[in-house]
């Protein structure tokens, strides 16, 4: 590339490129290094250009393939790149730019080169590519070593060691960036990889001490959320924001490998990126996402996952047990604060999801604080605006809550918080709710969206799975919360009705006519009432165990009354409607005995009367099934 600017047109044509993926073996020593790594270059800033970059470097990358394993000149560049990181830290104490420049430069030429390399071989050819073997004349013996695993180490080591300065921020984002395409070979792998080169390098050897080591500082990063220099702090020219081409590089595989650790497979929607305010941050979190998620080797557990499993609170001045290895202490009300202002992007999600669900230290502290509404409003919001959202970010929010609603402590204390104007929740103004009320607004939204558009049970199963956990806990439920319960529940029943007559006309033209095959309304409607199931149960649970604390349901129950009275005979619901049933014959006979045209305010007023009446042994007691 050299020492003037480079354009992406220029490349194929670039003689120091020409040199490198020619013929010629170029020493570790040869000034030409000096040359080649002299340049700056104008970073991508779309996927359009991304792609331009590739298909220009397309035939230097061929050469490349066919000549290296008779030069090694990528081994002489990682040599020249390894070489130079043993002083980067005295360069960043002495502010030498130059020197950092170069490496940086060095870095960025071999992570395009692993990125095609990746691409386009199987892990024991890229091996091959990245042993260095160094013969003499008449010598037939050789002494080999892998780079590979060197790389490795040292990009650990710079990205843990070298103090985050001005000058060292685009290296250490180009760092986390290359390890995250090292990690990406499990996108060209259909079957799980359990024993790949990053089970060989990162799970065992000279890299495995850096593991707890590593997590740390990944999830400072995040936590820290350091934007990058201003203009005039590079030697060379600053990036356009977003971090830089690698950053681009990387950030397209680990979407990829993303959306394989989450869903399984590609093919979900791709997130829209919003625009990032720290590319170091960002790249951090999804290099912490995918080392987490990396299968256990067949003779060893994951490391890394056992380190975020593991870390403790630094209040936390308990000993670590002796038996957990990768250990290691971290603020937790800094973390706490990064998760609760990340929310908008689905790794930050994920991340969270992961700690609730593997760490008991982080889940415990969650729980015990006294400003949750901080973390459950950017998860709320997350299930509000689920249509401009892709799959994998609102489960993730959906499964977070689950997590959280299964501590009763939760459920008590979210209808004790009070909150003021909610601005993003639309349908209706809303000057002053319980966090608890709003919950229940939003996932009971969610139900309905997916009723209308996505049709999705898994979607359904853990909505319901949610109020179900909160249900015993409901206290002073808003009357629109109230009103929405039922409300869902009265689409559901129309919604049965409807599948019913359908298999009844479907039913009676099977008989004139054998030979069309029917529609599985059975089917549908088995769905239907295992749905309508769950909210009776939902319904029941809150009567039996805070009735008392609920005049806004009962009012609403009382308002919608004939909609129960198809199921109190039905079969699969007699016993679920025996408490509901109570409940609305109860306070109807009172309400009767009150005269006509009772006032909204009279008739709660004779509700929560009524609730003192009520002997509470008469509602019989029932445990929610496990969904």
């Amino acid at each position: 590339m050299g020492s003037n600017s480079s354009r992406i047109g220029d490349l194929p044509k670039n003689e120091y490129l020409k040199k490198l993926s020619g013929t010629e073996s170029i020493s570790e020593n040869d000034p030409f290094w000096n040359q080649l790594l002299s340049f700056s270059f104008p970073a991508p800033t779309s996927s359009s250009e991304l792609k331009l970059l590739e298909e220009a470097t397309i035939s230097v990358c061929r050469s490349l393939v066919e000549n290296n394993p008779r030069t090694g000149n990528l081994g002489a560049l990682i040599k020249v790149f390894l070489s130079r990181t043993k002083e980067l830290k005295l360069s960043a104490e002495c502010q030498n730019h130059i020197f950092i420049w170069q490496t940086h430069n060095a870095l960025f030429i071999i992570c395009c080169l692993l990125k095609v390399f990746i691409c386009q071989m199987s892990e024991e050819e890229l091996q091959l590519h990245f042993t260095y073997e160094e013969k003499s004349p008449g010598n037939y013996s050789s002494d080999s070593e892998d780079l590979l695993e060197e790389l490795l180490c040292c990009l650990m080591q710079l990205i843990t060691d070298i103090p985050l300065l001005d000058i060292t921020y685009e290296i250490s984002v180009e760092a986390i960036s290359t390890m995250v395409v090292f990690l990406s070979c499990q996108l060209f792998h259909k079957e799980v990889l359990r024993q790949s080169i990053s089970h060989k390098y990162l799970m065992r050897g000279p890299c495995l001490p850096y593991t707890s080591k590593l997590v740390k500082t990944l999830l400072y990063n995040f936590i820290r959320q350091e934007k990058p220099p201003p203009p005039g702090a590079h030697v060379f020219p600053q990036q356009s924001d977003g971090g830089g081409l690698l950053y681009g590089l990387a950030s397209g595989v680990a979407t990829g490998l993303w959306t394989v650790f989450t869903l399984g497979g590609v093919g979900s929607k791709a997130a829209a990126s919003p625009e990032l305010s720290s590319p170091l941050a960002n790249q951090s979190l999804l290099l912490l996402l995918v080392l987490a998620n990396l299968t256990d080797a067949s003779d060893a557990p994951n490391p890394y996952r056992q380190a975020i499993m593991s870390f403790k609170n630094t209040q936390d001045s308990s000993p670590f047990p002796s038996s957990i290895p990768h250990a290691f202490q971290i603020n937790f009300n800094s973390l706490y604060t990064a998760l609760c202002e990340q929310q908008t992007s689905d790794q930050a999600t994920l991340l969270l999801y992961t700690l609730l669900h593997q760490n008991s230290n982080i889940r415990t502290y969650m729980l015990a604080r006294t400003d949750m509404e901080n973390l459950v409003l950017p998860i709320l919001e997350i299930l509000y605006h689920v249509e401009e959202r892709n799959s994998h970010h609102v489960y993730m929010a959906l499964i977070i809550l689950l997590i959280l609603t299964e501590d009763d402590g939760f459920n008590r204390s979210i209808h004790e918080v009070i909150l003021k104007n909610i601005t993003w929740y639309s349908e209706r103004v809303l000057t002053e709710i319980s966090l608890g009320s709003l919950l229940i607004l939003v996932v009971i939204r969610t139900i309905q969206y997916n009723m209308t558009r996505t049709r999705d049970k898994y979607l359904h199963t853990n909505c319901l799975a949610a109020l179900a956990n909160m249900s015993a806990q409901f206290r002073s439920l808003h009357q629109y919360a109230a009103q929405r319960i039922i409300s869902l529940f009265s689409l559901l029943s129309k919604k049965h009705n409807k599948v019913l007559e359908q298999a009844t006309q479907s039913l009676r033209g099977s008989l004139s006519s054998n030979d069309v095959p029917l529609p599985d309304y059975a089917q549908d409607l088995n769905v239907i009432e295992e749905v309508i199931r769950m909210m009776l149960e939902i319904i029941n649970s809150c009567l039996t165990n805070s009735l008392h604390h609920n005049p806004n349901l009962v009012y609403a129950l009382l308002y919608k009354r004939d909609l129960f009275e198809q199921f109190r005979t039905h079969p699969s619901f007699q016993d679920i409607m025996q408490n509901i049933d109570l409940v609305i014959s109860f306070f109807s006979s009172r309400l009767l005995q009150a005269g006509a045209e009772l006032s909204v305010e009279r008739v709660l007023e004779i509700i929560k009367q009524g609730v003192v009446a009520l002997p509470k042994d008469r509602l019989k007691l029932v445990i929610l099934p496990p969904l």
